[in-house]
């Protein structure tokens, strides 16, 4: 049996065992399952790795896509440039990290903005996930500005995001956990008033399948998308690493 799986904590908002387990069954692969494996830190890989030696690869979502990267015996060109990781191969002991995040995230983001190319971006947050979202507005050469409740890490607090702010970035990414699943009732602090139809709001966060944050913006006549498309792109990615 060949086994993959989902580290992070907590997972109750995942989809991706439901997922695989829909892929399995639709092409006939009867000889792979996909685990969730809730650690409550980081030192628990060792230990998850010795018990689950059949493990041939996982993903990594928040809070360890940083903080794996010491536990990895190697890293992928682009994963280095961006310092973080989602995905995992495992071949025996060693470890490589990957990250598909960007692989999805730009297929999402180009479907979603069509043939516009809103002229700066506003992405929100700092952590794993924005480094993916900042690597690939990067490559897709669209400006952008970072918000976090730390001044050290971002162009902006949260208390700092004005109507200027808004009115000067068509592009708000949500790269936070805020929001998702169970805390539905949270959106990012930032002034959706000022939000017009004009503006594309992005959250890679996919359950619930539309936060208070897209729905702030839909209110406003904003175009809105999840991380739902972004979700199947690096998760076929990573079948891609794992299964080469």
């Amino acid at each position: 049996m060949k086994r993959y799986g989902l580290i992070g904590y907590p997972l109750g908002h995942s989809f991706s065992a439901r997922y695989f387990a829909d892929k399995f069954a639709r092409e006939g692969i009867a000889d792979c399952r996909y685990d969730l494996y809730e650690l409550k830190t980081s030192e628990e890989l060792p230990a998850l790795l010795e018990a689950q030696p059949e493990l041939r690869g996982f993903n990594v979502t928040i809070p360890y896509k940083q903080q794996i990267i010491p536990y990895l015996d190697d890293l992928s060109p682009e994963t280095r440039m961006i310092g973080a990781v989602n995905c995992v191969r495992c071949e025996g002991r060693r470890l490589t990290g990957y990250n598909t995040d960007v692989t999805g995230l730009r297929a999402s983001l180009e479907t979603f903005l069509g043939g516009e190319r809103p002229e700066r971006a506003l992405v929100l947050g700092t952590g794993g996930a924005s480094q993916a979202v900042q690597y690939v507005l990067a490559q897709m050469e669209i400006p952008f500005d970072l918000v976090s409740r730390n001044p050290a890490t971002g162009n902006y607090t949260y208390d700092e995001v004005s109507d200027e702010v808004i009115g000067s970035h068509r592009l708000i990414i949500n790269a936070s956990p805020v929001g998702m699943h169970p805390n539905v009732d949270e959106a990012p602090r930032i002034p959706y008033a000022f939000v017009t139809p004009s503006h594309y709001l992005f959250d890679l966060i996919y359950n619930p399948a539309e936060t208070l944050f897209l729905q702030y913006g839909a209110q406003r006549g904003a175009h809105t998308c999840n991380g739902l498309d972004m979700l199947v792109g690096q998760a076929e990615a990573a079948w891609a690493i794992w299964n080469r």
